[in-house]
Formats: structure tokens, C-alpha cells, sequence
């Protein structure tokens, strides 16, 4: 058997180092490098699966995480509305109370509005004084007129009774107010919508409209000037009153050289435009010395067709003629007005108004009723909307005082 000889390369490749496995090594890193991130993760899990740490609510309130300043706030807010709340109730029912206390003293026919001033007023109920009090009163009855309102603020009330609910009366130790006489009330009282009342001046009220007399309707025009008398009520001077019938006359009712009857320049026309009306018309002694015709003038006229149309005819006699006051001319000789084309019976009528009689219808004083004994009227004037007065008064007692 043939022996084989070794091989020398073998024996050096067993002497040399192994060659390295890349594969395995790449193998083995993977290993490693899994293991790695695994031991990562498990890190996180774990920190991501901790149990939550749950607070427990067991006996506690709901507003326990609330601020105590919040509380506190919340707490005083709640009662203060409810304190304000509170004090409004009670000046509204005192207001009510006050409302029909003075509605009974001064025997009113609409009930007054009645506003308290002042806050707290819970305080004011305990003191019995009340510091200012507004008070407005509609539609006062005065005399033949309404009073559109009157209003009024009162200081410094003492209030006899309990505060809100018994409220027997009170004594004001300072009243001013003010009360306006409206002039649409006037036309509707007292002219039944056949008057009118404006401004006239400072203290002037212009009175215009219609008048009826004896089935005619007169044209009227007046002044009224209004003032305060003895303090306690406001008083009106009627003046400049006249009546018109367009184309006929002008009556002046009173005494003074204002006052009397006097034909308008047409009327003059009518009486004078024939002849026979003429001579009648010169035939009245009485007429001519107040036309201021001398005698001879007057003679000469009667005499002479041309001198009396000369005289009758011109513009100053029927000037003068339409000055003249014919009041007392008419009653004795009425055929005048017959000539002018007036009926006697009108004139007749017109003369039995006398100026009291006259005045007293276009009159709006008034005064204070008796149970306001302690008010006084002051500084009266006239507004574009109506008359006003001021009111003031001290010491005032309103209902039971004992």
C-alpha cells in the first residue's frame, strides 16, 4: 500500500490564525443590537404603563379647588344685591303709603307720585326722617280751572308712624315746588274751544277769539296780567278788552277814553251817504259837539245841499265819526244804528255785559286750597306753554302729626 506523503502547505494552514466569520458576526450584532432596543422599549412600557396616581373625591365639596378670596366675593356680591333689593322694596312701599296719606289730606282727586331720594333709605327708616322726597300731582282741581301739575321737593321729613308700613304723617321742614296753570288747559276749561291764550309778555297773557251775543259771534281780544295776591293765590287783571263786528263796530267795555261803542269807518259811511240820513245825523246836538263842528258849520250844512255834502263827505268827518263814543247816542236816539245797518238788539245785549260780568268769564285766578294753609305763591311769570307760580313753604304737616 502506497503511503501519502503530507502536504507542507497543509500543515502551515493548520499553524495559521482561523479566518473570521463575517457572517456570524453580523449575526451576533443583530442579536445584540435587538436585545439592545428591546431592554428600551421595556424601559418605556413600564414607564408608560405606571398606574395613574387617582385622587380621591370622598368628602369633599365641589368648590374645595375655588379660591377663598372668589368665596368671600361671591358671599358679599349675593349680599349685596339682596340688601339693595331689599331697600328698593321698602321705599316703594313707603312711596305708596306716602302716595295715599297726602292723596287723603289734601282731598285730591288723582293720586300724587311720590320719589324718595337717598341710599340707604333702611337707614332713614330708623332715624323716622327722611332727607328729600320728590312729589308730582297732576290735574289739580282751582277754582274754575285745572292745575296741569304741580310739583314739589320737600327736605328734611320727619315722619310721624313706622316706616315703611304705618305711616300716620309727616311735618316738611322745607318745601319749593312749582305749579303751571297749561294754556290749552284755559282754551278748553274756559273758552270751550272758542278761546285762546298765549304769551304776551313777561307777565301778559294775550286772550283772543270768539264771543257770543245775542246769536252773534263778537270777535274778542284781551290782556290778562297775572300776579300773586296776599301769597296765597294767583290773581288776573283783565285789560285792552274789545269786541268786534267786522264792518259795524267796536265795543270797549269799562271806564277810561278807551272804553265805549265806536262805528267803523264803513258803518260812518252808510249813516252819512244819503242826505236825508245826513241831516239826521247833524240833528243830534250831542253828536256834533263831539265831532267838534262849530254851529255855523253845522247850520250852513242843514241849509245847503252842496255844504253838506261837502261836510259829510269828507275823509276827516268820517274819521272823526268813527272816533266818536256813540254808547250813550244809541240808547237815546236807536235809529243811528238802524242807519248803520246794526241791530239795535245786539247793542242792547252787548251793553248789559258789564265790565265785571265781562271779565270774570276770561278770569283764571285761583286760589290755595285751605288744607295747603302753610304754602305760599311766589314769582309768578308767563311761559310759552302756560302760567307759572312758585311754591314754597316751611313747617308743613301732612295728616296725623300727634
Amino acid at each position: 500500500m502506497t503511503s501519502q506523503r503530507p502536504n507542507p502547505y497543509d500543515e502551515l494552514a493548520a499553524l495559521a490564525d482561523p479566518e473570521p466569520d463575517f457572517g456570524a458576526e453580523r449575526d451576533a450584532g443583530r442579536d445584540d443590537f435587538a436585545d439592545l432596543t428591546g431592554a428600551v422599549s421595556s424601559d418605556r412600557e413600564r414607564e408608560e404603563w405606571s398606574p395613574p396616581r387617582h385622587r380621591s373625591h370622598r368628602g369633599r365639596s365641589r368648590l374645595a379647588g375655588v379660591p377663598v378670596v372668589l368665596k368671600l366675593g361671591a358671599t358679599a356680591l349675593v349680599g349685596a344685591v339682596l340688601l339693595v333689593a331689599g331697600d328698593r322694596l321698602a321705599v316703594a312701599y313707603a312711596e305708596q303709603k306716602t302716595e295715599e296719606r297726602i292723596q287723603q289730606s289734601l282731598q285730591l282727586a288723582a293720586r300724587p307720585q311720590v320719589d324718595i331720594d337717598g341710599f340707604p333709605f333702611l337707614t332713614q327708616v330708623l332715624d323716622k326722617r327722611i332727607d328729600r322726597a320728590r312729589v308730582t300731582v297732576p290735574d289739580v282741581a282751582a277754582s274754575k280751572v285745572s292745575l296741569a301739575e304741580v310739583q314739589a321737593t320737600a327736605q328734611n321729613i320727619h315722619v310721624v308712624g313706622d316706616l315703611p308700613s304705618s305711616v300716620q304723617g309727616a311735618v316738611v321742614d322745607r318745601m319749593d315746588g312749582d305749579v303751571l296753570l297749561s294754556f290749552d288747559d284755559l282754551s278748553r276749561e274756559l273758552g270751550a274751544s272758542q278761546l285762546k291764550f298765549s304769551k304776551a309778555g313777561k307777565r301778559e297773557v294775550l286772550i283772543t277769539g270768539t264771543l257770543p251775543v245775542a246769536g252773534r259771534e263778537l270777535r274778542l281780544q284781551a290782556r290778562a296780567t297775572v300776579g300773586a295776591e296776599g301769597g296765597r293765590s294767583l290773581s288776573t287783571t283783565i285789560a285792552g278788552m274789545r269786541l268786534d263786528v267786522p264792518g259795524l263796530f267796536t265795543y270797549r267795555p269799562g271806564e277810561g277814553p278807551e272804553a265805549g261803542l265806536r262805528l267803523h269807518p264803513a258803518a260812518a259811511r252808510r249813516i252819512s251817504s244819503t242826505a236825508a240820513e245826513a241831516k239826521a245825523l247833524l240833528g243830534v246836538p250831542a253828536l256834533t259837539r263831539r265831532l267838534g263842528l262849530p254851529k255855523s258849520a253845522v247850520d250852513r250844512a242843514l241849509h245847503g245841499e252842496e255844504e253838506l255834502h261837502r261836510l259829510t263827505g269828507s275823509p276827516r268827518f268820517l274819521a272823526q265819526l268813527s272816533q266818536v263814543n256813540v254808547v250813550d247816542l244809541v240808547v237815546e236816539h236807536p235809529w243811528l244804528l238802524e242807519k248803520a245797518g246794526i241791530d239795535p238788539g245786539l247793542v242792547d245785549a252787548l251793553l248789559k255785559l258789564r265790565p265785571p260780568a265781562l271779565t270774570d268769564r276770561l278770569s283764571f285766578s285761583y286760589a290755595l286750597p285751605e288744607s295747603a294753609r302753610d304754602i305760599r305763591v311766589r314769582d309768578v311769570s308767563v311761559e310759552e306753554s302756560g302760567v307759572r307760580a312758585r311754591l314754597v313753604g316751611t313747617g308743613l304737616a301732612f295728616g296725623s302729626t300727634e
